[in-house]
């Protein structure tokens, strides 16, 4: 009875053991996101929120990664707010213990939550916000990935935009107070210094509550300005051209993508058409298979969209999608979700991938861990409530 009780306690010390390897092995691989799902911005937070659905949607149904474990999609609301922001990457990080987080639309809620990733060396995957120390941010190593335009880039694009399109000359800037603002401010006075074909006429700086802006605006006009270079999210972007018009100034609006959030031709009215932003992609005009099927999936899960002209905020679905995609090579590539094998394969990956921004051959290198560079970049406007590229 001894040997046999021995045996059977044997045996269920064996089966205990395969039932908790295989129950390991089906655990989820846990992906925090971290953006604003409330408030004025809340559109771009949903639009970040499909891409990454979409992107996992498909992960899963082909088995997810190491060889079954599912992904498994876990938010926080930050309201824009970088204290809010850090507290939800902190729940993230030691209560939920995600394996990676993707960060939103504001960058000074990426610029609070991106020292804890690297104390805590956790991955972290920018979708949006473009500041340019997000990623570029001293810390070796980093941990912090982007897909996602980057401010000095696109301040390149933005002056060289205004110049060619409208013939501008002397640029001036209008510039949200914040350190997003801050991040632009440098790289539009760098850009200017390095092309002669453009100057700074002038720069004013305004609050995310201000409502007046003609002041500001008057100053630019009296210094010379021909063309404005916006730099805001949609809402006091939306009042700075309701001010252009009270003023009858009908000075070309060229303006990083903060627009394109949030309720912006609704609150700008019949001008919101003039301003001319960046986006990495839009689902108008011929598409790629990738396009075509992504297209087709965001019609099947979201019954709302009928069309490309339904896709709002299109940036942040696409730069999201691509994001999860080149997380999951990473992780395949690692063979693990370790963030220290992760970084290296993501630095590093072998395998390219065919995204639905574009092809990437090397989405990121040691020295670089930007994928997306100002030939990623398309000008668009509204039309109506439609963004649409720019003739």
């Amino acid at each position: 009875m001894t040997l046999r009780a021995n045996a059977f306690a044997f045996g269920m010390v064996l089966i205990s053991s395969a039932l908790g390897s295989s129950t390991f092995a089906a655990d989820p691989v846990r992906i925090g996101h971290v953006a604003a799902l409330s408030g004025a911005s809340a559109q771009s937070g949903e639009a970040i929120t499909r891409g990454l659905s979409l992107a996992i949607d498909e992960i899963n149904a082909k088995g997810g990664v190491l060889g079954g474990r599912k992904l498994e999609l876990i938010q926080r609301d930050d309201e824009s707010s970088p204290p809010k922001g850090l507290t939800a990457a902190r729940e993230l990080i030691f209560q939920e213990k995600v394996d990676a987080i993707f960060g939103g639309i504001d960058t000074p809620v990426s610029l609070a939550i991106v020292p804890l990733m690297n104390k805590e060396k956790k991955l972290f995957m920018g979708v949006w916000a473009a500041g340019t120390g997000i990623t570029r941010n001293g810390a070796n190593p980093n941990y912090v990935f982007r897909v996602s335009a980057v401010d000095d880039d696109v301040d390149i694009k933005l002056l060289r935009y205004a110049h060619d399109k409208f013939a501008a000359k002397k640029a001036g800037l209008m510039l949200i107070n914040n350190p997003w603002g801050q991040s632009n401010e440098k790289g539009l006075v760098a850009a200017a210094k390095d092309d002669g074909a453009i100057t700074i006429a002038g720069i004013s700086k305004f609050e995310n509550n201000d409502v007046d802006m003609v002041p500001h605006l008057t100053r630019l006009k009296d210094a010379g300005a021909d063309a404005i270079i916006l730099v805001v999210n949609a809402p006091p972007g939306a009042q700075m051209m309701k001010s252009r018009e009270r003023m009858g100034w009908t000075a070309p609006v060229v303006s990083h993508w903060g627009i394109s959030g949030g309720r912006f031709p609704e609150l700008a009215g019949p001008t919101a058409g003039d301003a001319h932003f960046i986006q990495t992609y839009s689902f108008f005009g011929k598409l790629s298979p990738v396009g075509e099927r992504v297209l087709a999936s965001l019609k099947k899960k979201y019954p709302q969209i009928k069309g490309a002209e339904d896709i709002f905020s299109p940036v942040g679905t696409a730069n999201s999608y691509d994001a999860m995609h080149l997380l999951a090579l990473g992780i395949e590539q690692a063979g693990s979700t370790d963030p220290d094998a992760v970084r290296a394969a993501l630095e590093n990956l072998k395998s390219p991938y065919e995204g639905l921004i574009k092809k990437y051959d090397r989405a990121f290198t040691p020295q670089n861990h930007d994928a997306l560079g100002p030939n990623d970049y398309i000008m668009v406007h509204y039309e109506g409530d439609k963004i649409v590229p720019v003739n």
